[in-house]
């Protein structure tokens, strides 16, 4: 299932940027005993790398992928690491 969960985030993101570069981690066996692991979602590193945003700032970058992400940010994701880039950074 963890794995779904991977492809599931990648091919959310992927719709939504069309990004260069797009990393998804699962670290969800480094939470496990964690209260907030007890629901059973997930706790996730994403590095991903758009154009789409250039001219924007780091708190308007996340907003967007947790948008992009939408109902899994309830059903299978409690923790959520982003590295959000533009190419030329």
């Amino acid at each position: 299932m963890q794995e779904n969960r991977v492809e599931l985030i990648r091919e959310a993101l992927t719709r939504a940027f069309t990004p260069s570069r797009l990393e998804v981690i699962d670290e969800s066996h480094l939470h496990v005993g964690h209260a907030g692991a007890r629901d059973g979602r997930g706790h996730f590193r994403v590095l991903i790398v758009a154009e789409g945003f250039r001219g924007q700032a780091p708190l308007k970058r996340h907003r967007a992928v947790y948008a992009a992400l939408g109902a899994l940010m309830q059903t299978d994701i409690h923790a959520l690491g982003i590295d959000a880039r533009t190419p030329d950074e």
